[in-house]
């Protein structure tokens, strides 16, 4: 049976200027990456509006129409189950624009003339992140799905004195076991307890034992 095909995790790139375009694009995929690129904010806010977005972003703060900031700030407007992992690019490096920067919703900050390892390390970061979103959100439907499978039981049972039968809601009496397993996920499996193994099982075999 053939291996299944997994394809490339995509990358938006944002970046007006085009050498430098060219240079970002070129180091994701060599990455093994798949780079979707666009020059301008708006492009890419279009982009993160489609169900096939990609979950990792390298945005340059300066764009025309609407700079990078602007981007991740609306994007953190929008409902994601799993939200993108945000790299802002930029030039500013005093302290006041980092602060503002992730404010803005960018996850990760990277200062140019950036280091190309550097910022494959912080792209590897993402992709960790943006995967345990991905198993974690998994894991919510599963435990969603689980529940809404979950049959509760509520209510006053009527439970007989004598031999523990229970009236269900058509008045009929069920064994215990079968009122339970109808109404909920449990499952039975047999066994005895120690005083009714004294009473019952012991007596018997006591009785075997003089035979």
């Amino acid at each position: 049976m053939p291996f299944a095909r997994i394809d490339p995790m995509k990358i938006l790139i944002a970046e007006d200027d085009a050498v430098s375009q060219l240079m970002l694009k070129a180091m994701v995929a060599k990455a093994g990456y798949e780079p979707v690129v666009t020059s301008d904010g708006l492009g890419a806010y279009e982009i993160f509006l489609k169900p096939d977005a990609p979950k990792l972003a390298i945005l340059d703060w300066m764009m025309p129409g609407m700079d990078g900031v602007e981007v991740c700030r609306k994007i953190r407007e929008l409902k994601y189950d799993e939200p993108p992992y945000l790299i802002l690019l930029t030039s500013r490096d005093n302290k006041q624009d980092v602060i503002h920067g992730l404010k803005s919703g960018a996850n990760d900050y990277v200062v140019k003339p950036y280091d190309v390892e550097e910022l494959q390390v912080r792209i590897g970061v993402g992709r960790k992140v943006v995967e345990l979103q991905a198993l974690l959100a998994g894991r919510i439907v599963e435990l969603q799905s689980a529940l809404a499978q979950i049959k509760t039981l509520r209510g006053l049972l009527p439970i007989c004195m004598y031999c523990k039968k229970i009236r269900d809601d058509k008045q009929y009496w069920q064994q215990i076991e079968s009122f339970i397993s109808n109404h909920s996920e449990a499952m039975f499996s047999h066994s005895i307890c120690p005083d009714c193994y004294k009473k019952y099982a012991q007596s018997e075999l006591d009785k075997i034992k003089k035979a």
